[in-house]
């Protein structure tokens, strides 16, 4: 009798790479119908991590043949004209996808914002129209992060028809999209959060966790099924200044069947699914 391998690591970068691959040849294929998927992002203020986060948007568009087009603004810019911009650009038709990085300036209604951006060009998947299509399983634009936690997740080859699936967090932007999609593979969803009373007693039912609280250490190796799947979608520090997940990921490793590192795990795969959503807008048209 063979034993399962524990601690098989998801590289999401690996992945990224293969699915921005693609991604560059469904480009190619639209360029030579006359259609140039294009993607507009907009950063207000001098956000440092917005500034990165946009950078490494602009490099992905830039890899793969998507145009970037770029719009930065003082963070003195009034929501009146935010608004007017986004309008303009949902009436570009050479615009696909329109992206307004958050965080935002206190004064302007990050909701507003969002709600402002034509469904059809909402490849960040956070408006209300978009996580109705979602909820009601309508052909739409998926939130990037749990859409690539999909994509990991049916890389390790398990069919989630059946599976039990324990999400930790409820955030409009991962926990539940994330819940949401796994109902649609089929799995039996469990979604814990802050007011859960023994998050273990669920997880270590999971054969699928996904972790999305922004919270060190809240899975342990004494939470997980050995041989399940975990994803940690968390961004961290830990007391040395280390960039780390919300998954204890050096005990949970020796227990878990596959799990994603942090860094290289979910992050390269949240943009790589923006260009995936603009790649299907631009086909859209």
């Amino acid at each position: 009798m063979t034993t399962q391998k524990t601690g098989q690591i998801i590289d999401g970068i690996k992945l990224s790479s293969q699915l921005r691959a693609h991604v560059a040849e469904r480009v190619l294929a639209l360029k030579a119908r006359g259609i140039a998927p294009a993607l507009a992002v907009i950063l207000v203020g001098e956000d440092p991590a917005s500034t990165v986060y946009v950078r490494n948007k602009i490099k992905a568009c830039l890899d793969t043949g998507v145009r970037s087009v770029f719009e930065k603004y003082e963070a003195t810019l009034s929501e009146d004209a935010l608004l007017a911009r986004i309008a303009a650009l949902n009436a570009d038709p050479l615009i696909h996808g329109i992206l307004v990085q958050m965080p935002i300036p206190k004064h302007i209604d990050p909701h507003r914002v969002i709600e402002a951006i034509s469904v059809n060009k909402d490849v960040d998947g956070y408006a209300t129209l978009s996580a109705g299509q979602l909820m009601t399983g309508a052909a739409g634009f998926r939130s990037c992060t749990p859409y690539g936690c999909m994509k990991l997740i049916e890389s390790t080859g398990i069919d989630l028809r059946g599976k039990h699936a324990v999400v930790i967090g409820r955030s409009n932007t991962v926990g539940k999209p994330m819940a949401l999609m796994l109902l649609q593979a089929n799995a039996t969803v469990t979604v814990c959060h802050s007011a859960t009373v023994d998050i273990g007693c669920h997880t270590r039912q999971a054969d699928v966790i996904v972790a999305a609280v922004g919270k060190r250490n809240v899975l342990t190796a004494a939470m997980v099924k050995p041989g399940a799947v975990v994803i940690d979608v968390g961004m961290n520090r830990d007391a040395a200044g280390k960039l780390c997940g919300d998954v204890d990921f050096a005990g949970v490793k020796e227990v878990a069947g596959f799990i994603t590192p942090v860094p290289g795990g979910v992050g390269p795969m949240t943009i790589t699914m923006l260009l995936v959503n603009t790649l299907e807008a631009a086909e859209r048209t």
